[in-house]
């Protein structure tokens, strides 16, 4: 099989199989608070929390970076991390091979040395890498450049993609995004259209905010056709009412990131979904951008997200809970 053939059967997994039982499904599952403590795999790396001598003994030992993982004990999104993605032995064995991944508790109080030199606990060092959503994976390539970011739980084909994007360098040369779209080129099948629903205001989309404030906050949605995650959000969360209720007080706008459809962005630029996507850095489908009424981003969701996620994050722009608490986690810990 050619490594272009390879790419497309990749991304065409999460399409054409279906899962042995409902726990295994990456994208459907109960995402409120754990009742039990999480634990990590055993051979996370038990790290002294100084990350350049972290980063030395990967390099002795031949890897090609470390990975830290900023989680928190009961987390869901971090549960199907551990027992969907770490449980494929193909996916377990390459990461172990080829990374040392570091736990940092986001709560975490334990004394860490950044690649700077710099020393501060677990949870001053998640705030500033706003790992706003966890799971959070920060992969430091061997010259302890931050080669790529992933916010929140990412399905097996999208974080096997990752672990090789990172380890075979391509970081070096391409983003995430093209490294992933160079497989959707070859596929067989045209783009399907996308999910429609009765929040989404119709085109022309017009989104500057930078010289007329709008009304409402808005919600950016970036989808694809064929889409398997997009349905998903379609036919779950956004059925629900109390989403449905928190989202009528949006402006909402659904983009194809793969489009040329023209926009108007927040900010006021003349372009279209497809340049506006890439220039955001977005890879994952769906992502939802949420700006304020004056156009500024408030944060984003670029990961598989379910019911709980979605409401509370909802509930903290629409109750403008960014404007006294800018950290959503600390915010959602009240």
């Amino acid at each position: 099989m050619t490594c272009r053939a390879a790419w497309a059967l990749l991304l065409l997994l999460p399409l054409l199989c279906t899962p042995a039982h409902a726990g295994d499904d990456p994208f459907v599952f109960d995402d409120s608070p754990l009742q039990e403590p999480l634990e990590h795999p055993p051979w996370f790396k038990q790290s002294f929390l100084d990350l350049n001598d972290d980063l030395a003994e990967a390099r002795a030992t031949g890897k090609r970076g470390i990975i830290l993982y900023y989680g928190q004990s009961r987390c869901p999104y971090c549960q199907k991390l551990m027992e969907v993605n770490f449980t494929q032995e193909d996916i377990a064995s390459y990461t172990r091979e080829h990374f040392d991944i570091i736990p940092i508790d986001i709560w975490g109080i334990a004394e860490v040395t950044d690649l700077s030199g710099n020393t501060l606990i677990e949870r001053e060092l998640a705030e500033r890498e706003q790992t706003r959503f966890t799971p959070s994976l920060v992969f430091y390539d061997l010259h302890a450049r931050e080669a790529l970011r992933l916010r929140g739980y990412h399905p097996p084909y999208t974080f096997r993609a990752a672990l090789e994007y990172v380890a075979d360098g391509h970081h070096e040369r391409e983003p995430f995004k093209t490294y992933l779209e160079r497989a959707e080129g070859s596929m067989a099948f045209l783009p399907g259209e996308l999910n429609e629903e009765p929040l989404f205001d119709p085109p022309p989309h017009a989104l500057d905010r930078s010289r007329l404030s709008g009304e409402r906050p808005l919600a950016v949605f970036f989808e694809r056709g064929e889409c398997h995650a997009c349905d998903i959000l379609h036919t779950g969360p956004l059925q629900e009412a109390s989403i449905q209720q928190l989202l009528s007080q949006f402006e909402n706008v659904q983009l194809d990131m793969h489009a040329e459809q023209p926009v108007i962005t927040p900010g006021g630029e003349r372009t279209t979904a497809r340049r506006w996507a890439e220039q955001l850095g977005i890879f994952y489908s769906p992502s939802i951008l949420f700006f304020d009424e004056q156009g500024r981003e408030i944060l984003r969701v670029d990961s598989v997200i379910q019911f709980y996620r979605l409401r509370n994050i909802l509930d903290y722009i629409v109750g403008k809970g960014y404007l006294s608490e800018p950290n959503y986690q600390r915010w959602r810990a009240r």
